[in-house]
């Protein structure tokens, strides 16, 4: 019987964890090393952190997460044109093109489609609309705040 201080909010956490497509295809994994994040700090989904709630240290779980990443959204397919590209840069579907959003930050996208006057840039993430298995191992939880999350 595990026992010990629950996953939730004011815990930080340190678990192992594999994310994984239904196909079994690992997307990401800390292998044999911790990780360590905050309940609410944005390292983690919130999926996945309300999958964990109520977990224990030495507790483990498979947990599915539907949409984790969010639903593909058809607006996040841009269409710009190729005076936006540099002359010297080969544009063609898959790569993953980068530029800046109005705030500065880097927005990835992969090129979708490529015709004479226009390339299509999809900003979705790549795992949107997948249903994902968080295999999780909790190590450690310590609470270290008493503040409650508003979402």
């Amino acid at each position: 019987m595990t026992s010990g201080t629950p996953v939730g909010p004011g815990t930080r956490v340190e678990l192992r964890f594999s994310l994984k497509l239904e196909s079994g295809e690992v997307v990401d994994t800390t292998g044999d090393s911790t990780a360590v994040f905050e309940v609410g700090d944005g390292n983690l989904l919130p999926g996945f952190e309300q999958a964990m709630f109520g977990m224990v240290p030495g507790e483990s779980s498979s947990l599915l997460v539907k949409d984790g990443f969010g639903e593909h959204n058809p607006e996040n397919i841009q269409r710009i044109p190729h005076s936006q590209f540099s002359d010297d840069m080969e544009v063609s579907e898959g790569l993953i093109v980068s530029f800046a959003d109005q705030q500065k930050a880097e927005l990835p996208g992969v090129v979708v489609q490529v015709d004479s006057k226009y390339v299509d840039v999809d900003f979705n993430h790549p795992l949107a609309s997948k249903d994902l298995i968080f295999q999780v191992e909790i190590i450690s939880v310590e609470q270290f705040t008493n503040d409650i999350l508003r979402v």
